[in-house]
């Protein structure tokens, strides 16, 4: 190969916009305090969800297999990439599941009549629901995250995975459709809560915009 037709690729490889990018959080920094503080929104959305961002549009680019794949299928096939593409594309898509979750104290919009029910089905109550989850998370050895799916078989459950997965991927113990997420990586929540993993979930609520998880939900049982 020609220096000429080389250095084109490359001009044109370093010139060729970024297959994902991060979006702005749908609040102001400040709008989830006191639930979550200003500066661990800051970190948490402006450096460690860039970071994973970053990472994986390098990983991406240097697999030419992968060009103009989608998140979802990045994540959907997790198991079957590299531990880059894994842990980015997992990073990636649960920052922004997590962000969209969540609304200013008192400007989330309520519970609809359908999740509500299923909620009592499967777990007796909202408070037992909530305690259940609190549960998972608090259990959640190291990293990871706490969900709410819709199952294979149309069924809440609860479930949790370490690091970055989510239980739309391939390696998941328990697969499903996530409705609600909870990050309890210590970066969600240390600056505020310290070591108080159980204190940091049980406040959460108060920043869940159930209208969302709703949306969500009657989504995946159609």
């Amino acid at each position: 190969m020609g220096a000429g037709v080389l250095e084109a690729q490359t001009a044109a490889s370093a010139s060729a916009p970024a297959a994902f990018s991060l979006a702005p959080l749908p609040y102001a920094a400040d709008a989830l305090e006191p639930v979550i503080d200003t500066q661990t929104m800051i970190i948490h959305h402006d450096r460690h969800h860039q970071a994973y961002v970053d990472n994986l549009n390098k990983a991406v680019a240097a697999d030419p297999s992968l060009a103009g794949m989608k998140l979802e299928e990045l994540v959907a096939r997790a198991g079957t990439l590299s531990p880059a593409i894994r842990n980015n594309a997992g990073g990636h898509w649960n920052h922004t599941f997590f962000w969209e979750t969540m609304a200013p104290v008192g400007k989330g919009n309520a519970i609809s009549p359908a999740l509500a029910a299923a909620i009592d089905v499967q777990f007796g109550s909202m408070d037992k629901f909530k305690a259940a989850f609190k549960a998972a998370g608090t259990a959640r050895f190291g990293s990871g995250w706490v969900w709410l799916i819709v199952g294979k078989d149309g069924k809440l459950a609860i479930t949790s995975t370490p690091n970055q997965d989510n239980p739309l991927m391939d390696v998941a113990e328990v697969k499903g459709t996530p409705v609600l997420g909870n990050d309890v990586w210590e970066h969600a929540y240390y600056l505020k809560w310290q070591n108080r993993r159980g204190d940091y979930l049980d406040s959460w609520w108060q920043v869940v915009d159930w209208g969302k998880v709703s949306e969500r939900y009657a989504a995946a049982i159609r």
